[in-house]
């Protein structure tokens, strides 16, 4: 178990080592750095001091590995647009994207696998196939479009919830959220549903099939002919054995809901690190572009250990494997 986090662990150093440069590559090709941050008016001798100070003289090897160095320790320089550091700025939007993220990943989860499990189960009955058919809305329809029609229907002529922001805040110390206030759940409700319904229907229809499969197995007959109960039968032996591949397409699903954010933020106006993507690239602010494309490279490859982890936890085959290697 340990020679296999060991292998997983430095697979994921080379996949940051490789997003790494393609950061530092954008950040390095993507125009000009001086073009934004001194003046059409300054002499090519403040250019070239300004361009010396941020070490932009030297090699390419050399700046790549300062670059490295600086976003280990969180230093990935200074916005263009706001002149302030990169990491503070980041931070400062974290929590609105982590809250977000984590409330519509809960959401697509627990709804996917309850609905999976019951369609299954049901799955010649009248709600089974309503559900179903409904769940095609989320997975033909774009997520922006989603978004639209929510706010149309629950802002905009029923006027029940917020149709952009994050409503009031609370002060926890390093946190600002708004899981503590009315307006702030509020504020969430709509964002959530846009952002997990895509994933929710992928989880359910994943969880249904994988339930059918399972149900058609011998080892499942075998049990109900011992006499189990049909909820002993469904979950404690069919709904296990449909964990591996639903972890694997959870935990993606997971590392999309937070890289893609964007859409959503930008629909609700949602103050998070995917709208500060999308302020960056108008004003081609280049420091903030890389520190995000660093972040969601951390958060995918830690969410891909996690679940390589989980499937040796679920499945004993695998643990198996990995010992005999």
């Amino acid at each position: 178990m340990l020679s296999f986090i060991i292998k997983r662990v430095a697979q994921s150093v080379l996949v940051l080592l490789v997003v790494g440069l393609i950061a530092f590559a954008m950040f390095r090709y993507v125009g000009d750095p001086l073009d934004a941050m001194v003046s059409i008016e300054a002499s090519v001798e403040e250019v070239e001091r300004v361009r010396e100070q941020l070490g932009l003289d030297q090699p390419f090897f050399v700046q790549y590995v300062r670059f490295l160095q600086g976003a280990v320790q969180g230093d990935f320089g200074i916005s263009y647009r706001q002149g302030e550091p990169v990491l503070d700025i980041i931070l400062a939007r974290l929590p609105a994207t982590m809250e977000l993220a984590a409330i519509s990943g809960t959401f697509a989860i627990s709804m996917g696998i309850v609905l999976g499990v019951f369609t299954a189960i049901r799955r010649d009955g009248f709600a089974s196939s309503l559900i179903m058919s409904l769940s095609l809305v989320g997975v033909s329809l774009p997520t922006f479009l989603i978004g639209i029609l929510l706010i149309y229907l629950f802002s905009v002529e029923l006027d029940w919830l917020p149709s952009f922001g994050r409503g009031e805040l609370t002060d926890i110390g390093l946190w600002e959220t708004g899981l503590l206030t009315t307006s702030g759940l509020k504020a969430l409700i709509l964002p959530s549903i846009t952002l997990g319904l895509y994933q929710m229907t992928l989880i359910m229809r994943l969880v249904r099939s994988e339930m059918l499969e399972v149900l058609r197995q011998d080892y499942v007959r075998f049990a109900r002919a011992r006499g189990l109960s049909d909820r002993a039968v469904n979950f404690r032996h069919a709904l296990r054995n449909t964990l591996v591949p639903v972890i694997t397409v959870t935990g993606l699903q997971l590392g999309a809901i937070i890289a893609f954010a964007i859409v959503t933020e930008t629909v609700f106006q949602w103050p998070g690190v995917g709208l500060l993507f999308i302020n960056a690239i108008q004003f081609v602010d280049i420091p903030v572009m890389a520190a995000y494309l660093m972040f969601i490279a951390v958060m995918f490859v830690a969410i891909n250990l996690l679940v390589d982890i989980l499937y040796v936890a679920v499945d004993p085959r695998l643990r198996n494997q990995e010992t005999s290697v």
